[in-house]
């Protein structure tokens, strides 16, 4: 199998999801008020890293991490999956990381390119979302590589953190901070294409749907064009079309 076959494949099967997945309308529920609490972590880990309260900020982001894995867990072990759930966990994911870069490389714990590099994948996410409203599809579910993406760079930014102490410790923290970094920007490309590909079987499915519905307004089932007269008419030899003699 090709791996463009398997891309599609594996498109299309986000596309049944997002057409088949049976979610609640549900606000108040544990994993949404999990998913809220770790938003408004987002400031407090802000003031934590500019004010220089490393280990605060260190327990604060090691804590989001543990909470953007119990809310899944918790939405798929109580059956709460909702509908705001679905756009609340990866805004927080994404808010997360977006704060948590920013103030890293404000500090120069990061190098501005890693921040680029990161975030130009999420603006290429935010471009997909009027094609998927256009559709009528709200946000793609996450897929696992986005998951392990997130898990991945929320590891590496404590460990990056942590490597600007001095000695062993800080040295197998650059170390190890780094790995998890690259493997995180890595799957964060990786699920990012996923998603675009997942976008176009749903664009080629809404053309097709479409042509579809239009070839049969313009012929309805049971209804036959009408012929011309000329179509209709005998054709006549050369011998009959003489005049008589």
């Amino acid at each position: 199998m090709s791996a463009s076959s398997t891309t599609h494949g594996e498109g299309q099967a986000a596309v049944a999801e997002v057409n088949e997945q049976q979610v609640s309308t549900r606000v108040l529920t544990v994993p949404n008020l999990i998913s809220l609490l770790r938003l408004a972590l987002v400031p407090v880990f802000a003031v934590l890293i500019i004010t220089e309260r490393d280990v605060a900020a260190l327990l604060v982001l090691a804590f989001s991490g543990f909470t953007d894995w119990l809310d899944g867990v918790a939405a798929r072990r109580m059956n709460q999956v909702s509908k705001l759930g679905q756009v609340l966990d990866p805004a927080a994911d994404r808010l997360f990381i977006l704060v948590t870069l920013v103030t890293l490389a404000w500090r120069d714990v990061v190098p501005l390119w890693l921040v680029v590099l990161i975030l130009s994948r999420d603006v290429l996410m935010a471009l997909l979302v009027p094609t998927l409203n256009r559709l009528g599809y709200g946000p793609l579910p996450v897929n696992f590589l986005g998951k392990a993406a997130t898990f991945a760079l929320l590891y590496a930014f404590p460990l990056l953190l942590l490597a600007e102490m001095s000695g062993a410790v800080g040295a197998v923290a650059h170390a190890s901070g780094w790995a998890f970094a690259w493997w995180g920007v890595g799957l964060y490309w990786a699920s990012g294409a996923l998603y675009v590909a997942q976008t176009r079987d749903l664009v080629r499915e809404h053309r097709a749907a479409a042509h579809e519905d239009r070839a049969a307004h313009e012929h309805p089932a049971g209804h036959e064009p009408a012929t011309s007269p000329s179509a209709s008419a005998p054709t006549l030899s050369s011998d009959d079309a003489r005049a008589p003699q």
